[in-house]
């Protein structure tokens, strides 16, 4: 398989986007560098907005969602927008709120489990610990991100000694009991929370009874890597949903002067079901859809024309076939890695692709020059779902699932096609040109 050059430094950006961002909030930041980088505005919700024609924005919701927005060459409501949406979380493990404790002579964080994660694929790892903590000022507090770039807790195993049963039954962890991470040895100075608040503390250079509360993921501290015998192949953390958020970003970045007005709408809790203020489920694409309207003087029946005329893609990684288990996938919609972008149909809407939507994206793929393929789910197995319907539903606008195929959806270790990566950015692009 020939990579062209060009294809392969995209694949490598994607994995020094996701290295640089192991928990949501690390994710908007990532995405917010790039924007202020190329001339992107940041816009404050708690302020009136001013925008010019052509002008470039973005606007952040509760630290971990982010709507990036370019106004078109022509008037909004002769065009609508072309939308793409991601996610910027990812299922995994995060810690209790009072996480430390003592026994036995070492000191284990207590964690919640976020979404569906495959538990088994925490094991045995180097992890480590990211997010935001909320520290105190003369005023209130104010938020810090926090990454530990070293492994700082772990996930042993018990021995196949003691779990005979392990490779015939697999492994099953009690998320209560058996999923608290060792983080050192207990202190005989300190009791378990302040040593690890004094950790924390430490790090951000703070006094321990000025750390009022955080939010902290456990990440896998080995970087994104190419494998296979042509190197074709990626493996990384996060790889759903932030290589889709890349995607997207670099579609957007990289598209000048479009007609249509341009938007990227990255949301938070889309693994546990997008039904908070920054999710999907919230108002942020809606109000923030309607004050663009509004700054630019479309009064009620323009914007029910903006949205007519407007085009959303949801963007989620798609389930590439597997030739180690044939049985888990419709005989007929067997999506290869590194063929193309893939569209996702279901009947009963858990995508929200119909036959125009997906039509409508097979020409953008045409026009972009790249395959595209078609996914169903097996009918006796559930369906996961997206943002799109969500979206979709609520915006009343022309929407479509699509993603790129991967491996291990929802491991900690997860793996796609270099190729692919490249397609689906190229599509995008074409979608934003349209």
């Amino acid at each position: 398989m020939t990579i062209p050059d060009q294809t392969r430094a995209q694949a490598q950006d994607l994995l020094n986007f996701i290295d640089a961002s192991p928990s949501p909030w690390h994710a908007v930041q990532s995405v917010v560098q790039r924007l202020l980088a190329q001339g992107y505005k940041e816009l404050k919700e708690a302020e009136r907005w001013n925008l010019m024609q052509g002008g470039r924005y973005f606007v952040v919701r509760g630290g971990a969602s982010v709507i990036a927005f370019r106004l078109g060459q022509r008037a909004l409501a002769e065009t609508g927008f072309r939308m793409i949406g991601a996610h910027t979380d990812s299922p995994g493990l995060r810690l209790k709120t009072h996480t430390a404790q003592a026994s036995d002579g070492v000191v284990r964080l207590g964690v919640e489990v976020y979404g569906g994660p495959i538990l088994a694929t925490f094991t045995d790892r180097d992890l480590s610990l990211a997010g935001r903590v909320n520290i105190r000022t003369a005023d209130g507090f104010t938020t810090r991100l926090l990454k530990f770039d070293t492994p700082q807790v772990r996930l042993p195993n018990l021995a196949i000694h003691m779990n005979r049963e392990v490779n015939e039954q697999g492994l099953k962890l009690n998320k209560q009991t058996e999923l608290p991470l060792i983080f050192g040895m207990a202190s005989d100075k300190q009791n378990a929370r302040e040593q690890f608040l004094g950790h924390v503390a430490s790090t951000l250079d703070v006094n321990i009874d000025d750390i009022l509360t955080y939010e902290l993921n456990v990440f896998d501290t080995q970087p994104g890597a190419f494998w296979g015998a042509e190197q074709e192949f990626i493996a990384d953390s996060q790889l759903d949903n932030l290589a889709s958020c890349h995607a997207a970003l670099t579609a957007m970045l990289s598209s000048e002067d479009a007609s249509a007005t341009n938007i990227c709408a990255f949301f938070d809790h889309e693994e546990v079901g997008s039904e908070s203020a920054t999710g999907a489920g919230g108002s942020f694409a809606q109000d923030v859809i309607k004050r663009i309207a509004n700054a630019l003087g479309l009064d009620a029946e323009a914007q029910h024309c903006m949205l007519a005329q407007s085009f959303f893609i949801s963007a989620d990684m798609a389930h590439a076939y597997h030739p180690n288990f044939p049985n888990a996938y419709e005989p007929s919609h067997r999506v290869m890695v590194n063929a193309g972008p893939v569209i996702k149909t279901n009947a009963n809407q858990r995508y929200a692709t119909n036959a125009d939507t997906a039509a409508r994206f097979m020409t953008l793929c045409e026009a972009a020059g790249v395959p595209v393929q078609h996914y169903t789910h097996r009918t006796d197995l559930g369906c996961g779902s997206t943002i799109g319907p969500i979206i979709a539903s609520r915006l009343g606008i022309a929407s479509v699932d699509v993603g790129c195929p991967m491996w291990a959806m929802h491991s900690l270790r997860e793996s796609a096609g270099v190729m692919d990566h490249g397609h689906m950015i190229a599509a995008m692009q074409a979608a934003f040109r349209s």
